[in-house]
This record gives C-alpha cells, structure tokens and sequence, in this order.
C-alpha cells in the first residue's frame, strides 16, 4: 500500500466520469469502482472511496486544474468516458 494506508495513487486523469453517478471512478480489485465527485475534489477531498470494502485510493490532481462540472458533462456527452 501506498499513500499512508491508501490502497494505490492514481491520476485524475486516468480516472473516468461516471455521467449517471456524476462521480470520477476508477476500477477497485474487489470488483466494485472507487468514487470520488467534483465537488468533494474542489474541497480538497483526496481519497476516493469504494462502497464495497475498505479500499481506499489516493486522488492526485492539481486543485487549480479541476474542470468545471459543465466542462466535464460537455467533455463526456452523457457517456461514461476517461478524461484527459
């Protein structure tokens, strides 16, 4: 484990958005998604957590560089997409 305790760190931009849970997600191993929103990002939030177990993973992104949530909706078009 990396992160203090966190399963693994991964990039924001190797996250997808999950236009129907308005959520960036990322595949956990038990099978579920870790999920993180915009706006717990924009709190500062950096952990990502999976509903499914106690896995949890480290969000790396730059605070100043987060898209807005319209941007993110306009970029995906209603798909579940990985944003760049």
């Amino acid at each position: 484990m990396t992160g203090g305790g966190s399963y693994d760190e991964v990039d924001l931009e190797d996250m997808d958005w999950n236009e129907s849970l308005k959520e960036f997600t990322y595949s956990c191993p038990c099978g579920d998604i870790f999920r993180i929103t915009l706006e717990e990002l924009k709190d500062g939030e950096e952990i990502a957590r999976c509903p499914s177990c106690s896995l949890v993973l480290t969000v790396i992104y730059d605070p100043d560089e987060l898209p807005s949530i319209t941007n993110v909706e306009a970029a995906t078009s209603g798909t579940t997409e990985e944003i760049a």
